[in-house]
């Protein structure tokens, strides 16, 4: 018997641009879990979107492992300020891997442009900004690419 099913649609609104400075990288190695861990400081930056503007704090990081295949497994944690000075704690795990000569270019901190590897985010974000609340209830997803000054992520609000 054949069944009608109705699939859910998804849609996506973008939400905003985001550009990070990186600061410094602290490779602690390979560690006994079986991959390597880098933490890499973010130092500022920006972001912008239809009613979001702003900076991105100091103080935040990505929080890689890097499996044996090469492939990067992300968790950043940042503090975005909007330009009216409202705080919003940003989190994401995202996947980023290619071909090993791009990822190579990834670890010399070399640009990589967004059609080249797979850079995918899943963003959520805490706010206690009134004007903000809503990001509180939502979720969004990502793409990146690299530049030599940091990354570039495009991030859309899941609908």
């Amino acid at each position: 018997m054949r069944r009608n099913t109705i699939m859910a649609r998804i849609d996506t609104r973008h939400l905003l641009t985001m550009r990070c400075d990186v600061d410094s990288t602290s490779h602690l190695g390979a560690v006994p879990q079986g991959y390597e861990r880098r933490i890499v400081t973010v130092s500022g930056g920006t972001f912008e979107g239809h009613d979001l503007r702003g900076r991105i704090r100091p103080g935040g990081g990505d929080f890689l492992t890097i499996r044996s295949d090469g492939a990067y497994h992300l968790d950043v944690r940042l503090v975005l300020e909007t330009d009216g000075g409202e705080l919003i704690y940003m989190t994401y795990i995202g996947r980023r891997n290619g071909p090993p000569e791009v990822m190579a270019r990834y670890k010399r901190n070399e640009a990589v442009g967004a059609d080249e590897d797979y850079f995918r985010t899943i963003v959520q974000f805490e706010t206690a900004a009134p004007r903000l609340l809503r990001l509180n209830d939502l979720l969004a997803v990502g793409t990146g690419s690299r530049t030599a000054q940091g990354p570039i992520y495009e991030i859309f609000e899941v609908l």
